[in-house]
Order: C-alpha cells, then sequence, then structure tokens
C-alpha cells in the first residue's frame, strides 16, 4: 500500500515536471522570436536605382521656313463659254437704270463710270428643252455689288414658264463686273435687268 501511494506521488512529481520543463521551452521559443522581429529593420529607398538604359532627349525640328509672298492676282480676262451644244445665244441688253447697253459694247460702259463687264458666263441650254425643241427667254433684275459681283438674282418673266429659270440665274450669277466708281469710291448699283434669248440654232 505504501508503495502503491508513493508510485503516485512520483508519477504526479514526475508529470508536473515534464509539463514545466515543456511550458519553459514554448516560453523561451516565444521570446526568441519577439527579440529576431525587433532586431528586423525596414529600410525604405525613395531615391529610385540608376539605370543603365540611355535616356533618349526628343529634340524639337527646326520650324519651317516663313512662305513666299503670293504674286499680285492679275485681272482676269473677260470670259465666254462659246460651247452652246447646238443651241445660239444672244447677247442681251442689260438696263442700268433706264440705259439700256449692249454687253458687246463694252466701252460704252466705262464714258459714264457705269459699272463695266469683265467676265460673261452663257447659260447652258437645258437637255430636256432641247430634246422638246422648245426656244424662250428669261427677263432677270440683278445688283451688282462694291466688288463686282452680281447678287440679289431674281427672274421677273419668262416664256415659257419654269423651263430656263434655273439655268438663266445660274450663268448671271457666275458674271463678273467691274463697279461703278463716283469720286474714287466704287457703288452699289441696284435694279438692273436683263433678258437671256435660248434659241435653238436654224442650220
Amino acid at each position: 500500500m505504501v508503495r502503491f501511494l508513493a508510485s503516485i506521488l512520483l508519477g504526479i512529481a514526475i508529470t508536473f515536471g515534464l509539463f514545466s520543463f515543456m511550458a519553459f521551452l514554448v516560453s523561451s521559443g516565444d521570446r526568441n522570436k519577439e527579440e529576431k522581429l525587433e532586431n528586423i529593420v525596414v529600410e525604405v529607398n525613395t531615391t529610385p536605382p540608376k539605370s543603365a538604359a540611355e535616356q533618349r532627349r526628343r529634340v524639337p525640328p527646326p520650324p519651317p521656313p516663313p512662305p513666299k509672298t503670293p504674286p499680285k492676282p492679275q485681272a482676269p480676262e473677260p470670259e465666254t463659254n462659246t460651247n452652246t451644244g447646238g443651241v445660239s445665244f444672244s447677247l442681251p441688253n442689260v438696263n442700268l437704270g433706264g440705259a439700256s447697253t449692249s454687253i458687246s459694247a463694252p466701252g460704252a460702259f466705262g464714258r459714264d463710270g457705269d459699272a463695266t463687264p469683265i467676265v460673261r458666263i452663257e447659260p447652258k441650254y437645258p437637255m430636256q428643252a432641247a430634246r422638246d425643241g422648245k426656244e424662250g427667254w428669261v427677263k432677270l433684275s440683278f445688283t451688282i455689288d462694291e466688288i463686282g459681283g452680281v447678287t440679289d438674282v431674281e427672274v421677273i418673266d419668262a416664256d415659257p414658264k419654269r423651263v430656263f429659270d434655273k439655268e438663266a440665274r445660274r450663268a448671271l450669277r457666275k458674271w463678273k463686273y467691274k463697279p461703278k466708281v463716283v469720286d474714287g469710291k466704287p457703288q452699289r448699283q441696284t435694279g438692273l435687268t436683263v433678258q437671256l434669248d435660248f434659241k435653238m440654232n436654224q442650220d
């Protein structure tokens, strides 16, 4: 009985000793880990490492040379459209505020300082009218502005109606004049009229 009690006490003592020894080992291991963590130094380097690659700098190209001064524009020569596609076109008379003057005689415009024609474009004969053998005329009103252009083109009367109007307006807008000059200043002329005749060739 005494031996049994002694063995129990001895077992308890040995077991307690083993547990104490294991606790000591565990605590010493954690302490070593903490010491190692405290010894770790983190360095932050804000300067980027130097690269061995060469840096290529882009050099802007030299500025282009200044453009040459363009030559002064020459006065346009009178222009006429001679290709009428088998139809004839009679030269119209332009009414300059009461005086009827033929375009075929441009010198008549310059005597009194009136507008002088520079470019005259003959209208195209409409294909449908040419196929049908139709002839007619269109009377238009227009304005010569300060630079000699034709503006405000309107059809006053026509025979037949709405057959030659489009081509007549289109041609008249392309006409160019040397504007009327009074006291050295170009003047705007309004209320001018002209009649464009559309006739087939009689050959």
